[in-house]
């Protein structure tokens, strides 16, 4: 691992854009992504963010810990805003108000500024064509206001809003399929992402940057606040999500499915769950009237849409 985060460390220009001085929970696997990708993004940066986690530990009046021109803007329309800004900017550089140069416009929210609250504006931005980059970062829940669950929420765990107990075993329906989603708008470019795989994280924004067009990144943020983890298990956990398929690495370029981060012999479910108090409750959680156990419920729906994936990956690379 030493070896791996100085091979890191040499792949990442040295200048950070998220600085110290936020008020990330420890442990926080969003602000790590956030700090990574912005890294690669460079200072020729412009951000909408949408109100969250990442808007409220980064913005306490009157500091910053942002050194690339940041908007806040509300939970519904952090993909418009982006859009407006990429158009007023194509504006003044033909009027040569601007010099003619490339602009990351990039568009930032949580599962629920993303899935929920948000994903009108981000569709008709998709749709629209517009040259920016959406990054949902993905802790799973509204953690901000008091962990409730969201679209983006796994089937199973405990929230706030979705609490376990003797009547619920907690999220009631499965996590929606936003990579999926973004992907139906025959866009140039979808990709997931992990802090715990920094390499392929990197290599995914890079392509991304060179790429014109909307793009779409869903990266996944290990909360150890929302997910009832200790704060030195983020990385482990990151890494459990993809080796069970809970959480497969892939991009979609071009209609074309790639699978980066290959998991053919893939954990037991089971291993990404025991370091999270959120899922503590289905280990002994009995049969249901269908005589399945939640856990055995859950495995098999996490190996059907692994191998859904594979199949997409061999019908589009021919």
């Amino acid at each position: 691992m030493e070896n791996m985060n100085v091979f890191v460390a040499r792949l990442l220009p040295r200048e950070d854009f998220v600085v110290k001085g936020h008020r990330a929970c420890q442990g926080c696997g969003e602000v790590l992504a956030m700090r990574l990708i912005h890294k690669i993004l460079g200072r020729s940066t412009i951000v909408s963010s949408a109100t969250g986690c990442m808007e409220i530990i980064t913005s306490s009046y009157p500091d910053t810990a942002w050194k690339v021109p940041w908007l806040h803007v509300a939970f519904e329309n952090a993909a418009a805003v982006a859009s407006g800004v990429e158009a007023a900017f194509n504006v003044l550089q033909r009027k040569g108000r601007v010099p003619k140069r490339r602009i990351n416009f990039v568009a930032m929210g949580g599962d629920g500024g993303t899935a929920d609250i948000g994903i009108q504006a981000l569709s008709g931005a998709l749709e629209r064509g517009h040259d920016f980059m959406y990054i949902c970062y993905d802790n799973e829940a509204y953690m901000n206001t008091g962990i409730q669950r969201s679209s983006l929420t796994p089937f199973g765990a405990s929230t706030t809003t979705s609490p376990s107990g003797k009547m619920s075993i907690g999220q009631q329906t499965w996590k929606k399929n936003m990579v999926e989603i973004a992907a139906a708008h025959d866009i140039p470019y979808t990709a997931t992402l992990s802090p715990s795989y920094p390499i392929d994280l990197v290599a995914k924004v890079r392509k991304a940057m060179a790429i014109r067009g909307p793009k779409y990144l869903h990266v996944y943020s290990g909360c150890p606040t929302g997910w009832r983890s200790d704060s030195d298990m983020t990385i482990q956990i990151g890494r459990l999500a993809v080796q069970t398929g809970v959480f497969p690495l892939y991009e979609v370029e071009q209609g074309r499915y790639t699978i980066t981060v290959p998991t053919p012999e893939r954990l037991p479910v089971t291993a990404y769950f025991e370091p999270q108090r959120r899922f503590r409750h289905l280990m002994k959680a009995p049969k249901g009237p269908d005589g399945v156990t939640p856990l055995e419920k859950i495995q098999k729906r996490i190996d059907a849409e692994y191998r859904k994936l594979e199949m997409k990956e061999k019908m589009t690379h021919g």
